[in-house]
């Protein structure tokens, strides 16, 4: 995992390693191979395997081309006469093991077996690098401050780089983005622009308007738009209006000024097409949406990420690169990167030989510019620069006629300057190819470049059928395509050496000492340069390792291999603490997150299991691995969050920001004689535990190791559930008078337990705690079913937490294990239920509207009131920075977790099990229904109602109203709990992508409605048996 270099010779020094060589100690002995040796052997020998692995490597001039070499099919004849040769597209209704594999599987599998590079380039740039811990070198931590949105265009980033809509290679090496000018704007429009968090009412936004529509697992066609206003940007009025307004206040959009009004703006259309994996077609449409002429300066960028001026040469540091004029082809730059090889970038329009569609727009002759990717210290610091051409110089050569563009046409940053007049609704073209010179193409542009783009659409399509339910209706289909593009969009190169980081660099003025004790000092060890699955990147251009999880689940739909390597990439040493904890993100590694992980290993093994459950034929290498590092987490949760040894677990906010009566990861206001007992935490332990089990079972099949170790947890989850239904004055978290689980105080002196009485997500995360033992399983196990006996005959009243039931036609299971029991289940559920209470028109709320009118109040000894009420919006707490709030809204992770849960429920009991839905309506349905109807609430979020309107956009009208707004999505970080309105983060795909499996529940439930059967997919999905 850790090696990106794809030397030859890292492959050829591992296999080229002697028997008995002093480095394995055992020199002169014939029938011993030394571990790497025998690892790599192994490897060999498994190719499912190597996928997970990422050990072998191999250079990319080896990689096998495409089965279409579209680069040297001179005429559009011949790629016609190829593409008729394939064979017919494959159906949803065709055997999987019949089926021709389509164009993008073959890609994924030569990609996972590392026979070709197709992900060395994707979106992997940053939307905001600015304002980020990585690139904060302050005494006192305050990111904001220290790096802001208006350096950003002067300032050269240290560990990473941004912009719109842009790609980058693996790495993050050569990088390409957007960047445009209106001739209104005070400054071009290079990156997206957004509040910090002590600027908003509500946190930092982003107060810009772009989408994310499609995308291929390997990155092979993408499309993304980015909606631009022809009046001036209204940056400073966004900040003194939002400044203005307190937390009681919505937060002021781009939208509000008004500045999209009338269709005023240019939409900015990117599409990226791969012909090869190191030759990349982009094609930008620049629709001018307005009804008068305007000019629009377009200048697509690209650069060398700097590397060079801190004065390090370990890995990941390389010397200037230079980018110049390609002499023999004007229209062309060429660069050249030390490991990264040569490659062009070239501009249709820049060819003054031939006139192409567009250019009758062109105010002027378009020119090559040229600056350097370097800090402009004299504008900042008032220090002389190192060079005499900076970072911000097409800025003032553009916007203010300065002469800070090389006129020698070299430098680390270049791009097209072209100034068009684009008429009322015309649009114009841009064609563009960044190629390496190993790949060079007979024909650049022409009809060839068109062909491509029809392919690898058509390919992308072709993908999709098989992938998203034929059963859902065409909006279904989209919402979940734009879900699944959101989520491949946001993946990031993330580059992070804390070490490094503390210390400074040699070229660098040193940083302030304080820093040594201040933020992740602790986590010397971590070094991170990976390609990893961010939230949202701009928002949160950070890692979140329990957000993570749940991308991975959405990932194992289309991409499993990438999910695998994501969730035991966090799991590698250079991620996990030395102690057994998982880096939480970078404010705080050392903050603690719901221990998902893994339930989403789990989850992503079962999604990948080929063979079915009774076969058992899924990837057991990754499931092993996994586990090995888990059961250092678990040890580390068990030794640090159950302080008193009781199995009654603490663990602070634990991702529920706001969501207590005082910030539980502070000391508490009641005094160091009182501790907190968490509902929460306590569950989300026992859920940890039933994934051990599962996962301890599952390799026991094949090695009984592993039958100790299920034993272990089997036994685990009995103690926590007992405890947290029985401990201390004999129902432990769970209240009898109100029929459910609450957080208490602990008081160590007089012994006396005080629940707080809020009805949260707090008192739900129980409902996940579910687990069926399938008979199948555990009869296999002579040793786990003894010592299971056993433990039930003589452990009577820890044994009561299981729940027996003879195999039925509905079930494999035996034994159902739960924390809250099936008179405990009944008992949360009219309040799960209840619209009055937790359920919504779009899913669960994380707190009951009971609060509403009866908000909770604690007052501690010292007369300090403390208050709880329902808030379904926007926070109106700065607990945890304001820009969450879990008071009120529905969060997508939690509701389907609930989902998953219920589903669980249900196939142990069946339809003997059935409840009052929605509570108080006399109608009795079984927990599927409820589980099918509640997906279905989720997914109304994102579809037009009569008159058009997606709940998720509230009231802004231009998605109703604008027919170039009517089918854009965006997928927000939660949402209101009455209104659906999306808050928060709006690019969360991220955990909201999550929709898209909610998607194919539904259509695998509507498939098998109608006996069109599940088309080869016996995958966990929500509410599955497992």
């Amino acid at each position: 995992d850790k090696m990106t270099d794809r030397s030859p010779t890292l492959r050829e020094k591992l296999l080229s390693q002697k028997k008995g060589s002093p480095m394995d100690g055992r020199k002169g002995d014939p029938n011993f191979l030394p571990a790497e040796e025998r690892r790599v052997k192994f490897l060999a020998s498994k190719s499912h395997v190597l996928s997970t692995m990422h050990l072998l490597r191999t250079d990319s001039s080896d990689f096998e081309k495409s089965t279409v070499d579209l680069m040297n099919a001179a005429a559009p004849e011949r790629l016609a006469n190829l593409d008729r040769q394939l064979p017919a597209s494959p159906k949803p209704t065709d055997s999987p093991s019949k089926r021709r594999k389509t164009a993008e599987e073959i890609r994924l599998r030569k990609e996972a077996l590392r026979e070709a590079n197709w992900k060395l380039w994707g979106p992997y740039l940053s939307e905001r690098q600015w304002g980020t811990v990585r690139e904060d070198y302050s005494g006192d931590g305050n990111t904001w401050d220290y790096f802001s949105h208006d350096q950003s265009r002067s300032r050269a980033y240290r560990w990473g780089e941004d912009g719109i809509l842009g790609i980058t290679d693996r790495e993050n090496r050569l990088c390409f983005a957007l960047a445009m000018w209106n001739e209104r704007d005070p400054i071009i429009k290079e990156r997206l622009f957004g509040l910090t968090g002590p600027e908003a009412n509500h946190g930092e936004d982003v107060k810009e308007q772009y989408f994310y529509l499609e995308s291929t697992p390997t990155h092979s066609y993408m499309k993304g738009l980015y909606k631009y206003p022809q009046s001036e940007y209204p940056y400073s009025w966004l900040v003194s209006e939002n400044r203005s307004r307190n937390r009681e206040q919505p937060e002021f959009e781009v939208t509000d000024t008004g500045v999209f009004n009338d269709s005023r703006y240019f939409d900015v259309q990117v599409e990226y097409a791969k012909n090869h994996s190191d030759d990349i077609l982009i094609k930008a449409t620049i629709s001018n949406r307005g009804d008068e002429t305007h000019p629009f300066h377009f200048i697509p960028t690209v650069w060398y990420r700097n590397t060079w001026v801190w004065g390090l040469k370990s890995e990941g540091y390389w010397d200037r690169s230079e980018m110049k004029v390609d002499p023999s082809r004007p229209r062309r730059v060429t660069s050249t990167h030390p490991t990264l090889g040569t490659y062009f970038f070239e501009v249709e329009m820049m060819d003054e030989l031939q006139k192409v569609p567009g250019s009758e727009f062109l105010r002027k002759r378009p020119e090559w510019i040229f600056t350097e990717n370097e800090t402009n210290f004299q504008k900042l610091f008032g220090v002389p620069n190192r060079s005499a051409f900076v970072k911000d110089g097409f800025h003032e050569y553009i916007i203010n006629g300065q002469k800070t563009v090389n006129p020698q046409k070299v430098g680390t940053k270049a791009a097209p300057h072209l100034i068009f007049e684009i008429p009322a609704k015309t649009q114009v073209v841009v064609k563009c190819r960044l190629y390496s010179s190993k790949e060079q193409p007979q024909q650049i542009f022409g009809n060839n470049y068109d062909a491509i783009f029809d392919l690898r659409i058509k390919e992308k399509d072709e993908f999709y059928n098989l992938r998203v339910s034929q059963a859902l209706t065409p909006e279904e289909r989209a919402v979940s395509i734009q879900a699944f593009a959101g989520l491949l969009w946001s993946k990031q190169f993330y580059n992070y050496n804390v070490k490094e980081w503390l210390e400074g660099d040699p070229n660098m003025p040193w940083p302030p000492q304080s820093r040594k004790s201040g933020r992740n000092n602790d986590w010397l060890h971590l070094y991170n340069r990976d390609i990893i699955s961010m939230p949202d990147k701009w928002e949160y251009p950070w890692y979140a390792v329990w957000d993570l999880a749940f991308h991975c689940v959405a990932f194992a739909v289309i991409d499993p291999e990438f999910a695998k390597s994501q969730l035991l990439l966090i799991l590698r040493e250079w991620y996990m603490h030395p102690n057994g904890a998982l880096p939480a993100y970078e404010f705080g590694f050392g903050d603690v997150n719901p221990p998902v992980h893994a339930w989403a290993v789990w989850r992503v093994y079962k999604r990948t299991n080929v063979g079915g459950a009774k076969n058992r034929k899924g990837d057991k290498v990754f499931l092993a691995r996994a586990f090995q590092k888990l059961l250092m987490n678990f040890t580390w949760w068990v030794n640090r969050k159950d302080p008193a040894g009781n199995h009654i677990f603490s663990g602070g906010f634990l991702g529920l920001d706001n969501i207590g009566v005082f910030d539980r990861s502070r000391p508490l206001p009641t005094g160091n004689h009182t501790h907190l007992e968490q509902a929460d935490g306590t569950a989300w332990m026992g859920f940890y535990c039933l994934y051990m089990l599962k996962m301890a079972l599952e390799l026991a099949q094949d090695d009984l190791i592993y039958e100790d170790v299920a034993s272990k947890f089997f036994e685990h989850f009995i103690s926590i559930a007992n405890a947290m239904n029985s401990a201390g004055s004999g129902t432990g978290l769970w209240d009898n008078d109100t029929g459910f689980y609450y957080d208490q105080l602990k008081n160590t002196q007089t012994g006396r337990d005080t629940p707080l009485r809020i009805r949260s997500m707090v008192g739900l995360v129980p409902f996940f705690a579910v687990a069926n033992l399938p008979e199948n399983i555990i009869s296999n196990l002579e040793g786990f079913n003894r010592r299971t006996q056993w433990f039930i005959k003589n452990r009577p009243k820890e044994a009561a937490q299981i729940t027996f039931a003879q195999q039925r036609e509905h079930n494999e299971a035996a034994h159902i294990l739960s924390i809250p029991n099936q008179d405990k289940i009944k008992a949360m559920l009219k309040y799960l239920l209840d619209e009055g209470e937790f359920l919504s028109d779009f899913g669960i709320r994380s707190m009951s509207k009971y609060h509403k009118d009866h908000p909770f109040v604690f007052n501690t000894d010292h007369n300090e009131k403390h208050e709880v009420s329902y808030v379904p919006g926007e926070s109106n707490s700065g607990l945890f920075g304001g820009n969450s709030n879990w008071r009120g809204p529905i969060w997508f992770p939690m509701n389907f977790l609930l989902i998953e849960s219920l589903g669980r429920i249900h196939n142990f009991y069946g339809d003997e099990m059935k409840v009052e839905y929605p509570t108080g309506s006399g109608k009795e349905v079984c927990l599927e229904d409820v589980a099918y109807d509640l997906n279905s609430r989720l997914v109304k979020l994102f579809l037009p109602d009569e008159n058009g309107r997606r709940p998720c956009h509230g009231n802004d009208e231009n998605f109703r109203k604008d027919p170039n707004y009517k089918d854009l999505i965006y997928f927000y970080e939660y949402f209101h709990g009455d209104s659906g309105a999306g808050l928060g983060a709006s690019h969360q795909t991220g955990w909201t992508a999550l929709v898209a499996c909610c998607l194919d529940e539904i259509g695998r439930q509507r498939e098998d409605k109608v006996g069109r059967g599940k088309h080869g997919r016996s995958h966990d999905h929500p509410g599955h048996k497992h």
